[in-house]
């Protein structure tokens, strides 16, 4: 059953919550067709990036079972600071849920509200037509095509895209 968005609870991360982001992005990581990290990303590899300096980050807790998260920052430093980057990710049990959707949503209202003018995504891989759908239904655009930059497990060198939502 879909998460509703009353049931569906958002919030500031706690260190407390690492271990069950760790395998939320472990699963993520491991399947190598999302995200640009090493699938055989360690424990504190994948902490520390969840962790870095200037990130902001939010779980999704669904009847008290965090089931995604995502990390806002800066995409670049000092004159680039105005425009947020951010990374998500969907325990695999919990895709179909609308969850990336909420995730999404709440990500764009923090952007504004932590006072970035835009959010940008510089790899989001072609292949990964859900999320590439996701985020066009959010208002982003594809401002460029990146030929064979991201090598997929089963699909070989994909086409990624630059996307942006002016905030």
């Amino acid at each position: 059953m879909p998460a509703s968005p009353s049931s569906l609870t958002i919030r500031s991360a706690m260190n407390t919550d690492d271990s069950r982001v760790w395998e939320i992005l472990h699963a993520v990581v491991e399947r190598g067709d999302s995200f640009a990290f090493d699938p055989a990303l360690s424990r504190e590899e994948g902490l520390a990036w969840w962790n870095q300096p200037h990130g902001h980050r939010y779980v999704a807790e669904l009847d008290g079972r965090i089931v995604g998260a995502y990390i806002i920052k800066p995409n670049q430093p000092g004159p680039g600071s105005h425009v947020a980057n951010a990374s998500y990710m969907v325990a695999p049990e919990s895709r179909g849920h609308r969850i990336g959707f909420q995730l999404g949503e709440h990500s764009l209202a923090e952007a504004r509200r932590l006072g970035f003018r835009a959010m940008q995504f510089n790899l989001v891989v072609a292949t990964n037509e859900p999320a590439v759908r996701l985020w066009k239904s959010l208002g982003f655009t594809i401002l460029a095509t990146l030929p064979g930059v991201f090598h997929h497990p089963q699909r070989g060198y994909v086409d990624a895209y630059v996307m942006l939502y002016t905030l």
